[in-house]
């Protein structure tokens, strides 16, 4: 039902500040971002290393959903989202074991979710969501169109990296010395 764990939601206050914060501390990557005029708020992704998210929300004026949340605090965990590759199948199974959701939403071909109230999950508010992971991640952190690898050499006597697309958007790399390359092509020959 889960592929993973696809980021953790921080709403704030002060988002320039936060931005700031996490942009020099983690050297986070902008990605993705966009704005709700109905609930009013901003968002945005953030890829931290070579796999991790964070978003960033922030209300975008009087009347945001996220007033009560932030009335005591200056920011804090807002939820976790989960990725599933059928929002379909993910409601079907919590409703077979009859676990509560809310804002179930398939209509948009590129962002389906729903919610399971913190009530109903230890305290936290999950957000279940069927996408494309690459789509929301910054592409200088993706490798091209079609590629689900790359090779970059070091020297001649040292070997490389070896770069590989993630499922879950980004990439994850691995040095590797001449040994190494040879023993990966042997096993990959055995492929064939």
């Amino acid at each position: 039902m889960i592929s993973r764990i696809d980021h953790v939601s921080i709403a704030v206050k002060e988002y320039e500040k936060a931005f700031t914060f996490f942009r020099t501390l983690f050297g986070a990557v902008p990605g993705a971002s966009g704005s709700d005029g109905n609930l009013k708020f901003r968002w945005e992704i953030l890829s931290v290393g070579d796999l991790s998210r964070l978003e960033l929300l922030t209300p975008a004026g009087p009347g945001s959903f996220l007033d009560s949340f932030l009335e005591k605090k200056p920011g804090g965990v807002h939820h976790i989202t989960c990725e599933t590759p059928d929002i379909h199948l993910a409601r079907q199974t919590l409703e077979e074991h009859r676990i509560p959701y809310f804002g179930f939403n398939d209509h948009d071909p590129a962002w389906k979710e729903l919610f399971i109230h913190p009530r109903d999950a230890f305290g936290v508010l999950i957000q279940i969501a069927e996408f494309r992971p690459e789509e929301w991640v910054d592409s200088s952190l993706t490798l091209p169109e079609g590629r689900q690898w790359a090779v970059e050499k070091k020297s001649d006597s040292e070997g490389g990296t070896l770069t590989l697309a993630h499922p879950g958007g980004g990439t994850a790399g691995i040095d590797l010395d001449r040994t190494a390359v040879r023993r990966l092509i042997r096993d990959l020959e055995q492929l064939l």
